[in-house]
């Protein structure tokens, strides 16, 4: 594979777009803030099966960390970034700088009202309102055909899908399925920042959400219960500070009593100071 086009400012990122437009090319855009996994790669996987140019964005997006030692202490590996996407087939990566993507005179914020108010929005002030301004600005530069991200971000990806609609942002919003390690854990950039101890006991995450499915399966229909089981077994088996675990309708994130429709179960966990995420989304018949 040829070495991607790196691309650090705005306006060269968009006279990259025009031309591969102009020529007849479809592009897939996948947007990552770097640290890539191979998660990641099956999303540049599937944008290169499907369009004829892939770019990937390389950008750690400040506005929507709510923690600033977390955005310190955010891994930052560029040039492993680059062989990997290379070789994935990536054909231009985007890799702007601070003062690129924000001028210091914005001031305009893109927000996506109560879908931001639930699960990681609750404790994670202002983070929803820095995802949808960064993607709005870089869907807006890149103009792809088709965006691709993956569903252990559900809620994000929920709100993209939101904000790309309601904004007629022009792309299609591809939502990929969670890829998890051999043991189950969902890949996550931050993963390598757990302590082992740590590390095994995140495996209760997935643990928790596949017997929570088994349960669903087998009848459970009461949505506090359930989360309530859920919280006693993340409990139990980890040491991990629990920020929420919920049963929720899976468009619009309201808590539900009864169990049914289209479901997301979802948790997040804190081991020291590594927030991990994780979700099944479940089909479940109404009955009259």
């Amino acid at each position: 594979m040829p070495a991607p086009d790196i691309l650090r400012t705005p306006a060269a990122m968009l006279a990259w777009s025009k031309a591969a437009q102009r020529e007849g090319h479809t592009i897939g855009f996948v947007p990552t803030m770097g640290a890539l996994h191979k998660g990641h790669v099956t999303l540049v996987e599937r944008a290169r099966a499907e369009n004829t140019k892939v770019v990937v964005s390389v950008y750690v997006n400040p506005t929507q960390f709510d923690n600033p030692e977390d955005l310190k202490k955010y891994p930052r590996t560029f040039d492993t970034d680059r062989a990997l996407l290379e070789k994935a087939g990536a054909d231009a990566i985007y890799a702007p700088d601070d003062a690129a993507m924000y001028d210091p005179e914005a001031r305009t914020w893109v927000e996506v009202g109560e879908l931001a108010d639930a699960l990681c929005g609750l404790s994670r002030p202002g983070h929803f309102r820095g995802v949808c301004t960064v993607v709005t600005k870089l869907l807006s530069t890149v103009r792809p055909d088709r965006a691709y991200f993956g569903q252990k971000d559900y809620q994000q990806l929920r709100i993209i899908e939101v904000v790309a609609r309601d904004l007629n942002l022009g792309c299609a919003i591809v939502p990929c399925p969670i890829v998890r390690e051999a043991d189950g854990l969902a890949c996550s950039s931050r993963n390598v920042r757990l302590t082992p101890q740590h590390r095994q006991e995140a495996v209760w995450l997935s643990k928790v959400l596949r017997d929570a499915k088994a349960k669903i399966g087998a009848g459970e229909r009461e949505g506090l219960k359930l989360a309530g089981e859920m919280a006693e077994q993340l409990e139990a088996h980890t040491s991990g500070e629990i920020d929420y675990v919920a049963v929720v309708d899976a468009l619009n994130f309201a808590d539900l009593q009864k169990i049914e429709g289209e479901v997301l179960l979802a948790l997040a966990v804190k081991f020291g100071s590594v927030r991990l995420i994780d979700n099944e989304r479940v089909s479940v018949p109404v009955k009259p």
